[in-house]
């Protein structure tokens, strides 16, 4: 019975947390969501930008970064996980319709990287999941999750924690 009440539990908690998203507008490009100028981290031939958090509720147990990794260089490369002090347990997600339902699912082999290519990790698809959060995320906020690339290497990437329901780094784009 406790497995069930944690497995809705944790269900309840990925719907609130990514229900925005399950909700925003898509398109068939792959045009960059707009954001801030914010540091550009550097790892490698990879960039990374317009990385962000979102704000939790107390006491969820789940939350999502999201980010764009530019891949300038000649050859492809992977993300293939990610460490964040502040969770139990960190995976990458993507998400897809399943008839009139979305779901997630963990990209067990990592995240593709195709060479000169940019690859966005936003709401609603490619995401980075935290999961058994130690204390929620709060709007204002910077955490710190540290990602690792098959041939670049690793890289620290901090986070700034958006709203609950941004769809871009600093809320830009959000339906307000």
């Amino acid at each position: 019975m406790k497995t069930v009440l944690t497995r809705l539990a944790i269900a309840g908690a990925l719907s609130l947390a990514l229900a925005p998203a399950a909700f925003a507008e898509t398109t068939s490009d792959q045009t960059a969501p707009m954001h801030r100028m914010n540091d550009a981290v550097t790892v490698g031939d990879l960039v990374i930008t317009g990385a962000f958090a979102r704000a939790t509720l107390p006491g969820a147990p789940v939350g999502g970064a999201f980010l764009s990794i530019e891949n300038r260089g000649d050859s492809d490369d992977r993300l293939v996980s990610a460490k964040a002090d502040f969770a139990g347990m960190t995976q990458l997600h993507n998400m897809r319709m399943e008839g009139e339902v979305m779901k997630m699912y963990q990209m067990e082999n990592g995240i593709p990287l195709p060479a000169h290519e940019t690859v966005q990790l936003a709401p609603g698809g490619l995401h980075v999941m935290f999961m058994k959060l130690k204390a929620p995320l709060i709007e204002g906020d910077t955490v710190k999750v540290e990602l690792t690339f098959e041939k670049a290497g690793s890289a620290t990437v901090d986070l700034p924690v958006e709203s609950f329901a941004a769809k871009t780094m600093d809320g830009m784009g959000d339906d307000k």
